[in-house]
């Protein structure tokens, strides 16, 4: 038996699938299985007795016609066609066998039998039979095999069935897989599923590349079939026009179109099993990031499938700083000619990095012709997208082959045991159904995913309730139109979420998920054509960014690192990455270099024109710079100079006006003493900046009259001087609260007292004190001070010699803020953006003059503000630098110097000559700067007699001395306040007496005046010295008692005299703290 077809349905009989329709072929000795007859020994025999029992079984027309008749089975009913001729009773004994459940002999079915057909009600699990014949055969046989294995396992009871309308053009590779990958779905799920209440039936139509077919097969399927979801189309196009259709039905549409604009949040009847085109974006722009290259070309077909990703690539490239230099559409219909002059346009452009974006047909005839016009060799970079670099394996071999070196990034499927014996089926498959196109078999990304798809659809649809499933149309009572006559789906609203939502763990493309109607992904591969197909050389995911593996835990690290891609060949069979543009094509592209023309200055450029030849020649330091730099380029660049001028050879606008004229592509670069600004990189790219940077400030020196009288208070600033005139009151009062009770020098009469305060302080600025202190707090406060005042006088002294002896020279202002608050006139160079910094400070316009060259810079110093000229002149580092050199001494630099970018090159934006020049410019800047400035400016360090220091005197301020007198200040307030504590503690019968607080008052104070006893520590030790004596004294005769002088000069007891000789008695030694005997005489 070659092939078998059935179809169930769930509400009528049945009639057979018709020929437009597609069902899967199987081989009936596979999937119908019948016992060998071991007693027959001759055919004829057994063929005879096998007839004769199935008889018993069916009711036989006696005599039987030659041509056959109808019969009918005994048990259920059933008629079947008999035909001797052809089949035989072999059909009869199948149907005995599998639908009433018993098996009237053991023989095999006569294998000269071709037909048999089951036509039936599944409600009770009986199948009428009726005539099934070859013709069919490539129209479907799954659902035979589907029945046969329900009916072995008891379950054709109560199935129903879910009809699925499959539009697909059916001739392409496409189609063709996916249409295979479904009919292997639905035979896989119901072989190996029991207990099934559902099962999907396919119907197939043919949209035949054309959008009104598609609409047409759409309206078809909902209206006669009444199917529940479409799968397909698989065309961007066509699925725009059926999911209009269908969303007014409320049937989904399931479909591979990878359009972004088709969006299933914007659409809820519409489901994607693909990954949008706008999701390879950010892979792409990554590659391209990787090698750095700063400009690409776009190229793409002109359909909906072409123009849909182009906005999200050219988002993406933005991102990464990476210009789109052209977008080259192709549309389908296009002649090779046509395509191989828009290659021959792309060749003359300098950028070599092309991202195309087309459908396999298309892009084979356009990688031939690239090959054809030279654009597959050494120096160009080609990157396709998803969609073509899943689909490679459906290009014929001369593409592939011209086609190498090609880089492309597809959804990442990863390798299983499972995917690898699916691939091997499938292909079998293929080759049974399609034996025309076995040498380009290959299973696609799209049949992976629409077998999983099939497998998961499966799953959810067991879920269904029995009662509450329908699957009719919802019709209207008067219909005016075809497509209002369709009707919407009962089940629609119910069937949506269950197909929107799938997720199956370990099927063959790995864990499917559709989430919200899109399929999911969590990374791309990036793979290299090389011979006859590609290799995989890296992977890109969100999370990690590109690398050499799938990293599904650890690190979070995004990069884009080319080292983490495998080694590849470029093409040109190189492994040397394309640096992504050419400076020229054939050599007949010269550079427009763009230059400034002013009347001054003419040491940083200067251009002329010669009347006769036109012939432009330009000179000077930034001239001199740029010539520098293309030598150092590791390539030959030819180039011409134009200067910016009207027709008739006069300067027109300023520098923004000159920058911009990149922008609108008059020139392709602009050399010349160009600042880079931040409103400048707006529309240009700078180079890195060849000059100092820096905007200051101008004045004109004036000697420094080092004879004023006045000078000795120079060297610091005046909150310096009242600071250290209050602290040298403060510490002569604390020294002299602390030596007041103890030390005579510092009593007295008030006058006196006050004027040892002033002398002990100031004496100490010469270090000439010699009071001798006698209390250890005041010791500690004075040599702090003397710290201090060490530290104030060597800071003074250097200061004011350095007055006297170095400066000669000093500037007419110190600060620009001094300039403004004077409301002097200042200069600035005509055409510069300084202007607009000095009206941001706070300038008024009639406060601002603006000069064109050094001579009028000059005269305008030298006369002044009160002559009409200026008081100071702002503008760049450089020029100033140069005026400085040319007038030595006269001029000097004062206050901030803020801070500018400094001259660079200007380039289109995104230009890949910024980073080769930029590079140049280094090494100019190392090996030659020195000698090119040498040649223009001379520095102003060469100039004779610069021996002076012209340098503004800073005074010495009180923020340099804060820390000396913070500690100072502390270490006195300490001293004083233990005093203080101490002092009171020994008045404290004072302080808790009763009397009033005044009288208290004045008590402390009289104590405080008074003088108190050098030693109170060692009174007790006197004391005993005494009794000692006086024991003493008691053995003797009586005699006057020994006086003794007390000298307090001296701080000793000396010996007294006396009318009478009396013992001998101790003198007490303060100085010694010991006492030493003394004599004494008696009258």
């Amino acid at each position: 038996m070659d092939k078998d077809n059935i179809n169930i349905s769930s509400s009528k009989p049945v009639n057979i699938i018709d020929a437009d329709d597609d069902m899967e072929e199987i081989d009936v000795d596979d999937d119908v299985h019948v016992e060998q007859n071991g007693g027959a020994t001759d055919k004829n025999q057994g063929r005879g007795r096998k007839q004769s029992i199935v008889w018993k079984h069916f009711n036989k027309p006696d005599p039987v016609p030659p041509e056959g008749a109808r019969t009918a089975c005994i048990h259920c009913k059933k008629s079947y066609v008999y035909e001797p001729s052809q089949n035989g009773t072999s059909a009869m004994l199948n149907h005995l066998r599998k639908l009433c459940k018993f098996d009237p002999l053991k023989c095999q079915v006569d294998k000269k039998q071709t037909t048999i057909n089951f036509v039936g009600n599944g409600t009770d699990g009986k199948l009428q039979c009726g005539r099934f014949t070859k013709e069919l055969g490539n129209h479907g046989v799954v659902v035979l095999a589907l029945m046969m294995m329900l009916i072995a396992n008891g379950e054709t009871q109560g199935t129903r069935e879910i009809g699925v309308g499959v539009i697909l053009d059916m001739d392409s590779h496409v189609g063709k897989s996916i249409r295979i990958s479904i009919l292997m779905a639905i035979k896989d799920f119901y072989r190996d599923t029991n207990h099934s209440t559902t099962i999907i039936v396919p119907h197939f139509r043919d949209s035949k590349h054309d959008n009104v077919e598609a609409s047409s097969a759409a309206i078809d399927l909902m209206k006669n079939t009444q199917v529940m979801a479409i799968i397909g189309p698989q065309k961007s196009s066509q699925t725009d026009f059926v999911l209009d259709i269908a969303q007014r039905s409320m049937v989904p549409v399931i479909s591979p179109a990878t359009n972004p604009d088709l969006s299933p949040i914007r659409n809820p009847y519409f489901i994607r099993i693909a990954h949008a085109s706008s999701t390879q974006a950010q892979p792409i722009a990554a590659l391209v990031e990787s090698f750095g290259w700063r400009e690409v070309v776009f190229v793409y077909e002109d359909t909906d499938f072409g123009r849909g990703p182009i906005p999200y690539l050219s988002d993406a490239m933005v991102n990464i700083s990476t210009q789109v230099k052209y977008r080259s559409l192709l549309s389908p219909s296009f002649s090779d000619d046509k395509i191989l002059q828009e290659l021959y346009k792309l060749k003359t452009m300098q950028t070599r990095v092309f991202v195309v974006h087309m459908l396999p047909d298309l892009a084979s005839r356009f990688f031939k012709k690239a090959d054809e016009a030279g654009m597959m060799a050494q120096g160009y970079a080609w990157i396709i997208t998803d969609v073509l670099t899943g689909l490679l394996n459906h290009l014929d071999p001369v593409a592939i082959d011209s086609m190498q070196g090609v880089l492309g990034v597809k959804p990442y499927i990863p390798p299983s045991n499972q995917l690898t014996s699916f691939e091997k089926r499938w292909k079998r498959r293929f080759h049974k159904e399609y034996p025309d196109d076995i040498d380009r078999v290959e299973l696609d990304m799209f049949g992976i995913w629409f077998y999983d798809y099939v497998v998961g659809l499966a799953i959810a649809l067991k879920s269904i309730d029995q009662i509450k499933l329908s699957t009719t149309f919802k019709k209207p009572r008067k219909a005016s139109t075809d497509l209002a006559a369709i009707g919407t789906s009962e089940m629609g609203p119910t069937f949506l979420p269950m197909i929107r939502d799938i997720r199956v763990k370990g099927m063959i493309s790995g864990d499917f998920q559709v989430v919200n109607g899109q399929l999911q992904t969590s990374a791309y591969q990036i793979v290299n054509v090389i011979g006859k197909g590609e290799k995989p050389i890296g992977f890109w995911s969100s999370r990690n960014g590109i690398s050499n593996r799938i990293i599904n835990n650890g690190s979070s690290d995004y990069t884009s690192n080319k080292d983490n891609l495998g080694a590849i060949i470029w093409p040109g069979d190189t492994s040397e990455f394309p640096k992504g543009w050419e400076i020229a094509t054939g050599g007949d592209k010269i550079l427009r270099v763009g230059i400034p023309t002013k009347g001054g200055f003419i040491e940083f450029v200067q251009a002329s024109i010669d009347p006769k030849t036109k012939e432009v020649n330009a000179s000077g330091f930034c001239i001199d710079i740029f010539k520098a730099v293309i030598d150092a380029l590791p390539f030959n660049v030819r180039y011409k100079f134009i200067p910016y001028v009207n027709p008739n050879g006069e300067p027109i606008g300023d520098y923004n006006d000159l920058v911009y004229q990149i922008f609108l592509e008059k020139f392709d670069m602009v050399v010349g003493d160009v600042t880079i600004l931040y409103n400048r990189s707006n529309y240009v790219e700078f180079t890195l900046p060849y000059s100092e940077s820096g905007v200051s400030m101008l004045v004109p020196n004036k000697v420094d009259d080092s004879k004023n009288m006045w000078i000795f208070m120079r060297p610091l600033e005046m909150e310096l001087w009242i600071t250290i005139g209050g602290f040298f009151i403060y510490i002569g009062f604390v020294v002299w609260v602390l030596e007041h009770r103890v030390n005579k020098e510092f009593r007295g009469p008030p006058h006196q007292q006050v004027g040892m305060i002033f002398w002990f302080s100031f004496s100490t600025l010469v270090f000439a004190h010699k009071e001798k202190m006698m209390s250890n707090l005041s010791k500690f406060v004075v040599i702090v001070w003397i710290f201090v005042v060490l530290v104030l006088t060597s800071s003074y002294t250097a200061s004011l010699a350095s007055m006297l002896t170095v400066q000669k020279l000093r500037p007419t202002l110190t600060s620009i803020y001094e300039l403004k608050a004077r409301g002097d006139y200042v200069g600035y160079q005509d055409g510069s953006f300084v202007v607009d910094m000095l009206k941001k400070m706070g300038f008024h316009d009639d406060k601002l003059k603006k000069y064109t060259n050094i001579q009028e810079y000059a005269n305008a110093l030298l006369n002044g503000t009160t002559k009409n000229g200026v008081s100071a002149i702002v503008d760049e580092v450089p020029y100033l630098k140069m005026l400085q050199a040319k007038n030595c001494n006269k001029y000097v630099m004062v206050g901030p110097t803020y801070k500018t970018a400094g001259f660079g090159f200007a380039f289109p934006k995104g230009s890949p000559l910024v980073t080769e020049f930029s590079r140049a410019i280094l090494k100019v800047i190392e090996e030659q700067m020195r000698d090119i400035s040498d040649n223009w400016i001379r520095d102003e360090a060469e100039c004779p007699g610069k021996n002076v220091d012209v340098e503004p005197f800073e005074k010495l301020t009180l923020e340099s001395f804060k820390g000396l007198f913070i500690v100072a200040g502390l270490s006195s307030t300490c001293a004083l306040v233990i005093f203080l504590f101490m002092f009171l503690y020994e008045n404290k019968e004072i302080l808790v007496s009763d009397d009033s607080t005044r009288h208290k008052l004045t008590t402390i104070i009289q104590n405080f005046d008074k003088k108190k006893d050098l030693i109170t520590s060692e009174t007790k030790t006197v004391d005993d010295s005494n009794e000692y004596i006086e024991d003493n004294m008691m053995n003797y005769p009586p005699m006057s008692p020994a006086i003794s002088d007390y000298h307090q000069s001296e701080g000793v007891f000396s010996p007294a005299s006396s009318t009478y000789q009396s013992p001998a008695i101790s003198d007490y030694h303060q100085s010694e703290g010991v006492f030493s005997p003394a004599s004494s005489t008696y009258q």
